[in-house]
């Protein structure tokens, strides 16, 4: 799967698209697993580390020419420490919000402005390279389900599929397929933090974290049902 211009956390993004009905899927947390993304692109590019469970900038200076990694850099480096569990959550809209902005100016998505009962300002966003995404879905579901080895995928590849199927994106995988397929994710998990142990820590504690906010999710919805 080729990485492109496009960061992990726009492909994520795009990923939860259904193309056929031409809407997002598993919105509830979806703010949550671009930001996810993005610290998990940092940490592969070596800009943030783990320090004993807290997010590190390595160099504070550093700059990708990415706004939306570099906006969460600077998010990070004018905020007090936090562990990659909070980081995933904590103003997550806002790196959202980045990746739709650099999406639309890059032609993938289509920004429509409206105001909602007349008077509150709102948003809505079409997408529009549906081929893309087909794409880059049929790309991560091979990834899934091999028959390529685990070792001879990407980082980065490894590192999306991982993370999707933490925050349960049922695009391009059903829960049967996750169950199916739930040693290889392991392996794949392993495989995008391969290059050192800190970053296997770092994947592996915001992929943990994702799965944390659905579990908890679900959980509240359950309770708010019965």
């Amino acid at each position: 799967m080729p990485d492109g211009p496009l960061s992990l956390p726009a492909r994520l993004y795009l990923l939860s698209w259904d193309t056929a009905k031409l809407k997002i899927t598993g919105a509830t947390h979806l703010g949550r697993l671009v930001r996810a993304g993005a610290l998990t692109e940092l940490a592969l590019r070596g800009l943030l580390v783990d320090d004993d469970g807290i997010v590190k900038p390595v160099d504070p200076d550093a700059r990708t020419g990415d706004p939306v990694l570099d906006g969460l850099m600077e998010l990070i480096e004018e905020s007090r420490p936090r562990k990659w569990k909070s980081w995933v959550g904590s103003r997550a809209g806002v790196t959202l919000d980045a990746v739709r902005a650099q999406l639309v100016a890059g032609g993938q998505l289509r920004a429509v402005r409206k105001r909602v009962l007349g008077v509150f300002p709102s948003v809505e966003y079409t997408l529009e390279a549906v081929t893309t995404v087909d794409a880059l879905r049929e790309e991560a579901v091979a990834v899934l389900r091999g028959p390529a080895p685990v070792a001879e995928v990407s980082d980065r590849d490894a590192a999306l599929v991982a993370l999707a199927t933490a925050a349960e994106v049922r695009t391009f995988a059903s829960g049967q397929e996750r169950s199916r397929h739930k040693q290889r994710i392991e392996e794949l998990t392993e495989r995008a933090g391969a290059a050192a142990p800190a970053l296997r820590k770092a994947i592996q504690e915001v992929r943990t974290a994702m799965i944390v906010a659905i579990t908890t999710g679900a959980a509240t919805g359950a309770a708010a049902g019965s």
